[in-house]
C-alpha cells in the first residue's frame, strides 16, 4: 500500500515534497519510489539504520535506532551497573529488528552481553514461559524491542515480569497503552524516545502546541513539526523537487524545529542525542502513570 501511496504521489507531478511515512517498512518500500521520481520524501518517525543512505531524496528528522540503542545499552551499564539482557522483538518489523541488532551490538562492544532472543513473530509465543526462560539464562535485564503490532505481547511480558527485572524499550512502548495497560508494573520502564515534551521548558514549542490542542503532545508530533519545518525551509530556498533535495543536502542547511536546529547529515539522517524516559506515578494523565523525563545523563 504504501509504493501504491507512493507512485500516485510521484507522478503528481505538483507534489513537492513528502513529509511520511510512519513505520520504517513503509518508508523503506516508499523510498524505492521516491528515489527514482527524484521527490523528497522527510519522515518524522521511521528509525530503522536501513534508511541510512537508502537514497540522497530521503531524509528524516527523528534519529535511527543506533542512537537509541547506544542510550539504552549505557544505561544498562553504567547506571543500572548490569552486563546481561533478554532481548524481546518481532522479526517481522525492520524497526524492531533494527534496534534489537543495534542494541546487541552496542551492548557486546560495551562489554555486556544479550544472554537470550525472543521474537514476538513465532506463532507459539508465550510470555510466561519466554520470561523463565529468560530467568534461567541469568537474563538481569529485559529489552522490549517491540513495534506497534507487537506492544500488546511486550505488555504481557511486562506483566509477567511483575518489576522483577528492569526494563528498558524502544520509542514505540511510548504510548498512552503502555502507562493504561502496563500500569504499576511497568513502574521504573525506561524507554529512549526522540524528544519529551518537559525535556525542554523554555521551548515555543511546548507552550504553542499546549495552546492548540489543550493537551501535551508526543515525540511523534514534534518530529511531524520538524519535518514540516524543513520541507518549508526547502521549498523557500528553490520551488521544485531538484532544488529541495538540493537545499536539505547543502551542508549550510539549518532549520529551527520543536526539538531544535534541524540539520541533516549525507546519509540523510539527523544527527541529534535521544532523550531517556521512565513511567512514574503521576497525574499528567488520566492513567495515574506519566513519562517523566530522566536527567543529568
Amino acid at each position: 500500500m504504501a509504493s501504491q501511496i507512493a507512485s500516485a504521489l510521484a507522478n503528481n507531478s505538483e507534489v513537492l515534497g513528502v513529509i511520511g511515512h510512519f513505520s520504517s517498512d513503509a518508508t523503506l518500500a516508499a523510498s524505492k519510489i521516491y528515489q527514482q521520481k527524484q521527490l523528497v520524501a522527510i519522515s518524522p518517525t521511521s528509525t530503522s539504520v536501513q534508511l541510512s543512505g537508502v537514497g540522497n531524496n530521503i531524509f528524516r528528522t527523528v534519529p535511527s535506532d543506533r542512537f537509541a540503542a547506544n542510550a539504552i545499552s549505557r544505561y544498562m551499564l553504567t547506571k543500572l551497573q548490569k552486563q546481561k539482557a533478554a532481548v524481546f522483538f518481532n522479526s517481522a518489523s525492520n524497526y524492531s529488528k533494527s534496534l534489537k541488532s543495534e542494541f546487541t551490538t552496542a551492548l557486546y562492544g560495551d562489554g555486556g552481553q544479550v544472554v537470550s532472543e525472543f521474537d514476538f513473530a513465532k506463532g507459539n509465543f508465550n510470555a510466561a514461559e519466554s520470561f523463565k526462560s529468560a530467568i534461567a539464562q541469568g537474563a538481569e535485564v529485559i529489552v522490549l524491542a517491540a513495534n506497534t503490532a507487537t506492544l500488546d505481547q511486550a505488555l504481557q511480558v511486562v506483566q509477567v515480569n511483575a518489576k522483577r527485572l528492569q526494563l528498558l524499550a524502544g520509542d514505540d512502548a511510548y504510548t498512552a497503552k503502555t502507562l493504561q495497560i502496563g500500569g504499576a508494573a511497568a513502574t521504573d520502564m525506561v524507554l529512549a524516545v526522540p524528544w519529551h515534551i518537559l525535556a525542554d521548558p523554555q521551548s515555543n514549542f511546548r507552550q504553542t502546541s499546549k495552546q492548540l490542542w489543550n493537551a501535551e503532545v508526543s515525540w511523534r508530533t514534534a518530529l511531524a513539526y520538524d519535518a514540516t519545518i524543513a520541507l518549508i525551509a526547502g521549498l523557500g530556498r528553490n520551488p521544485t523537487r531538484t532544488g529541495i533535495q538540493q537545499a536539505l543536502s547543502a551542508s549550510d542547511f539549518s532549520a529551527n524545529g520543536a526539538s531544535g536546529p534541524i540539520r541533516f547529515l549525507p546519509s540523510g539522517d539527523r544527527n541529534r542525542a535521544v532523550q531517556l524516559v521512565t513511567v512514574k506515578p503521576g497525574n499528567r494523565t488520566s492513567y495515574g502513570y506519566d513519562f517523566v523525563p530522566i536527567s543529568g545523563l
